[in-house]
């Protein structure tokens, strides 16, 4: 295992880790779900929404069972989703506080506690803006480079082993549906999340 810095102490259930939704991942789809509100033409019995239940579920599942199975055999992996998107955020380039909390989408005060515990940890610090001299950027730190390149590489070789364990068939429709979920992730991340239009 690669050596890791001091990491905060695991927690089971962190309140800042908006990846785990209740009542969905692990309980089946039910009949005469009702109407979506706030989407527009689309109800609990239309197929498409039954199709993004089910994916839902099954992402949900996936994180879930993939964070769960790593901190087996990796005690350290306990920092909180939220945290580690600030760090991926961070690695391409140091940020001003608001701007991380408007890429995150984000309360500027809820993105200003995470960096609070991230600083703590040494994985990011303060670093004078050029730009601006009353403002401070948030920078990755080495030690936040090494945890981050840690994080990805565990999760690298638990998703290489479960995929070794599939049938060649299943195998291969995993990795011909990755385009398309790649797509669907930029749809997401556009402004709306890729809501149905309500003209």
């Amino acid at each position: 295992m690669p050596s890791s810095p001091q990491v905060p102490e695991p927690v089971a259930e962190d309140p800042e880790d908006p990846e785990e939704p209740t009542g969905t991942a692990d309980t089946p789809s039910t009949p005469g779900t009702p109407d979506i509100p706030g989407i527009s033409g689309i109800s609990g019995h239309d197929p498409a929404f039954e199709q993004a239940r089910r994916l839902t579920d099954t992402v949900t599942r996936l994180r879930r069972a993939l964070r769960s199975s790593i901190r087996t055999d990796y005690p350290w992996e306990s920092l909180p989703m939220a945290q580690v998107e600030l760090l991926q955020t961070l690695a391409a380039a140091p940020l001003r506080v608001g701007e991380l909390a408007a890429r995150q989408r984000l309360a500027p005060n809820t993105v200003s506690g995470l960096i609070g515990k991230l600083l703590d940890a040494g994985f990011v610090d303060r670093q004078a803006d050029p730009g601006d001299r009353r403002t401070a950027r948030i920078a990755l730190t080495p030690a936040g480079r090494r945890q981050l390149d840690d994080w990805q590489h565990a999760h690298e070789r638990r998703i290489a082993t479960a995929l070794d364990s599939l049938e060649p068939g299943e195998r291969a429709a995993v990795v011909q549906a990755l385009p398309a979920l790649e797509q669907l992730a930029k749809a997401l991340a556009q402004p709306g999340g890729g809501a149905a239009d309500q003209s």
